[in-house]
């Protein structure tokens, strides 16, 4: 589990493509301060296992899956990348509660500064926008933002230059990609009113086929 709140830019160092899967390696600092294998580092909001680390880098393996479904199979050596380490115990929640389970890759289609904010306009599919609100919290490749409108198939954002600086998302513009998480909260909340119109609409059917005498 992660809170959005990126620590380091890293930087793609190599790529070991495999025929479906492939092995990372990322040159980074603060995220190895207390590394160790088997530790949870959030790349681009996609949660990754460490499988190997220095002083500098770290490696970790990159599933069918998680290639298919994110923005990582668009990764090549250079790349920077958002980094984050898995939330601690008894440590700040500064974001909101990030998976690390990519639910969709958006669309950037617009960018606009406007004083000292950046307002990106994101195109998402319809499965994802259903859990998207306004005021609400969405990870962006790993980065907790507040949702600013909603759109039939877009929705915005506005960061801060401190966000612009500290995170890869500065420097994207219209047509590039970006990893989408919806918040956890919101999928369990429409889940939860799913099923109980599911079963109040279930017990009406129950209540009309016995007063009719059909059970």
């Amino acid at each position: 589990m992660f809170t959005g709140i990126i620590e380091e830019i890293g930087y793609v160092q190599r790529i070991t493509q495999q025929s479906n899967s492939a092995q990372i390696q990322i040159k980074a600092s603060k995220v190895l301060e207390d590394a160790a294998v088997g530790d949870s580092i959030a790349v681009n909001g996609v949660c990754l296992t460490v499988v190997s680390f220095d002083s500098q880098h770290f490696t970790a393996d990159v599933m069918p899956e998680t290639i298919s479904k994110t923005t990582l199979r668009d990764l090549k050596p250079g790349s920077p990348v958002n980094l984050e380490r898995a939330l601690k115990l008894g440590g700040r929640l500064g974001g909101h509660i990030v998976q690390g389970h990519v639910d969709a890759v958006g669309t950037i289609v617009q960018k606009q500064v406007l004083e000292i904010a950046i307002i990106y306009r994101i195109q998402a599919p319809e499965e994802l926008l259903q859990y998207v609100i306004p005021k609400g919290s969405i990870a962006i490749d790993g980065i907790s933002l507040t949702v600013v409108d909603v759109f039939t198939d877009s929705f915005t954002v506005s960061i801060i230059p401190h966000t612009a600086h500290a995170t890869i998302l500065g420097g994207k513009n219209p047509g590039d990609k970006v990893n989408l998480e919806s918040d956890i909260i919101g999928r369990y909340a429409h889940y939860l009113m799913k099923r109980k119109d599911s079963e109040e609409k279930k017990e009406l059917d129950m209540a009309f086929l016995a007063q009719h005498g059909f059970i």
